[in-house]
């Protein structure tokens, strides 16, 4: 395995070093920066000149031999110090004092004297540039490597598992789900995550849940045309027993074509039909006329945009529905309110309990003992709430506005602009 390996694989490292790097960059360009400054401005700066100061020799006895103004003249880091005294005779005297003995040779004898190790040249030696701005730079380093690790491993902890939970989803754990606290890109990305997480388990389970339901539902047509078969031996079929044999294949052409549609539905990309303005009076009237129920509309139009065939598919499975149960008429209603279109099927059956409104709109499900009511097969109301979801609307089912028995179900969806 080559060095690179681990920073190839491990974001945060990169991410840390990348840090680390451009601080040590950055401290090197301001340290060159400062020094040629520094250089730069030692080199234009005017000679110093001391001031005169008044200097006095006396003699063992106290008398005044020499009296004038000393100036120390300029010179080199190492060189002896000079002193020009000028008397009031106009004489000019030159006073010369020898270089100052280093510390080590003044305290011979002593630790940091000679043959000795010395602290305070090797503390020079250490502060003094380069050495110092190369112990800044160290600190500096130093100081930004242990800051910044916490904070970058922390994030990509989160990425990690982020990770880990993509490969567990990949391989068929569709329940896997990733901590999402906190409002940053890493938690957006992980909420995204969760929310297609769910719809992918959702379609899974409710296609597995269809096909485990329409093999149950298939079989029961089947087995009563296989055992008439059987009990036929050969002979003509009588009317009723033909009449039975149509309605089993009617029910099994029915199944396969809400089961295909129901499917269809699911998949949001497939292609169900052509987006268009839909009058929803003319469309309900249509469907009214098939199974005798009353039309009340409080306007002329009512127009929305979507496919006609799946509203027409609605407004039909909400009125057979209500056809099924009712034992006596049958009203629909279409009305305006707050930028929806408002249908509203009501029957005079035996009503929906409230425990039960919501689970009847699941696929296959029906009312106990409902299920050997002639015609239906489960998936009328599924599919109405599904072409409802599909024009971005909502159905739902409650109690009749007058106190009577029934149920009324609602479906609403957003006017046309």
């Amino acid at each position: 395995m080559s060095l690179s390996t681990p920073f190839s694989r491990r974001l945060y490292l990169r991410i840390w070093l990348a840090v680390v790097g451009g601080i040590a960059v950055l401290t090197l360009t301001v340290g060159w920066a400062w020094r040629m400054a520094e250089e730069q401005k030692a080199q234009n700066a005017q000679p110093f000149v001391p001031p005169s100061r008044e200097m006095v020799l006396r003699d063992p006895a106290g008398n005044v031999v020499m009296h004038g103004l000393g100036t120390r003249q300029p010179s080199e880091p190492g060189e002896g110090t000079e002193f020009h005294i000028e008397t009031s005779a106009g004489q000019t005297f030159v006073l010369q004092l020898a270089p100052r003995q280093p510390r080590g040779e003044r305290t011979a004898g002593r630790p940091g004297g000679p043959g000795g190790p010395n602290p305070g040249a090797v503390a020079a030696f250490w502060t003094r540039p380069p050495f110092g701005f190369l112990w800044l730079l160290g600190i500096v380093g130093l100081a930004v490597a242990v800051g910044v690790y916490p904070i970058i491993r922390r994030l990509t902890l989160r990425l990690e598992a982020l990770q880990r939970s993509v490969q567990r989803f990949g391989e068929g754990d569709l329940s896997v789900r990733v901590p999402d606290e906190g409002q940053d890109e890493v938690a957006d990305l992980a909420r995204q995550f969760n929310a297609a997480a769910a719809r992918v388990e959702a379609l899974v389970k409710s296609h597995k849940s269809l096909l485990a339901n329409a093999s149950h539902e298939l079989r029961s047509p089947l087995t009563r045309i296989r055992m008439g078969l059987e009990l036929m031996g050969g002979q003509q079929p009588s009317p009723a027993f033909r009449e039975e044999i149509l309605r089993n294949i009617a029910e099994l052409d029915q199944l396969v074509d809400e089961i295909l549609l129901a499917s269809r539905l699911d998949a949001r990309e497939a292609d169900v039909g052509t987006v268009e303005l839909v009058d929803l009076i003319g469309l309900a009237a249509e469907e009214c006329a098939r199974v005798d129920a009353d039309l009340d509309v409080s306007s002329d139009s009512v127009d929305v945009r979507g496919i006609s065939k799946l509203l027409r598919r609605a407004i039909r499975n909400l009125l057979e529905n209500a056809r099924r149960y009712s034992t006596g008429e049958i009203t629909l209603s279409i009305e305006r309110r707050q930028g929806h279109a408002e249908v509203r099927v009501c029957d005079r059956g035996p009503g929906v309990p409230a425990s039960q409104r919501e689970r009847i709109f699941e696929p296959f499900y029906r009312l106990p003992g409902a299920s050997e009511r002639a015609g239906g097969v489960g998936l009328g109301l599924a599919l109405v709430r599904s072409i409802a979801g599909r024009h971005n609307g909502t159905v739902h089912c409650e109690d009749r506005p007058d106190g009577a028995s029934g149920a009324c179900f609602v479906l609403r969806l957003p006017l046309s602009q």
